[in-house]
């Protein structure tokens, strides 16, 4: 009965040092763990770069304006109001400010036509209240 006592002892230590080795593995799924601790900081650096590339460019910054836009008279009309000359120049410029500075000399045209109007006693179509308004603040003054 001894022998079996024994061998039922050499088992139970084989199993434990199967349960030793299974804690082995388990410290080396923690390794991995660390591993998206360190792709983080990559994704950060994604996040930084720009969303939408538009690839390499085609033509220089400091390409003539006049050279691209040689069939399109109506572009090289604003280029020249604007005095911008390269291409450089141009992105400069967001589109709202583009329309901001072609359009601001209009509307101040306009609203020098309707003081004019205004002050002969005429007005626009539909304008007859700032004719009126004008024609008040030229009493006060």
């Amino acid at each position: 009965m001894a022998k079996k006592k024994a061998s039922a002892k050499k088992i139970k230590p084989a199993v434990a040092s199967k349960s030793g080795k299974n804690k082995k593995t388990s410290k080396t799924k923690v390794v991995p763990k660390k591993s998206p601790a360190t792709k983080k900081p990559a994704s950060r650096k994604a996040v930084k770069e720009p969303e939408v590339s538009l690839g390499r460019p085609l033509v220089t910054q400091e390409e003539k304006l006049y050279m691209l836009f040689k069939d399109d008279y109506h572009a090289r009309q604003i280029f020249e109001f604007l005095r911008v000359n390269t291409l450089r120049e141009l992105e400069e410029l967001s589109p709202q400010q583009i329309v901001r500075r072609v359009s601001k000399p209009v509307f101040d045209t306009v609203d020098r036509i309707r003081a004019k109007l205004a002050e002969m006693k005429r007005s626009l179509r539909d304008d007859e209240s700032f004719a009126a308004e004008y024609r008040e603040e030229l009493k006060t003054r």
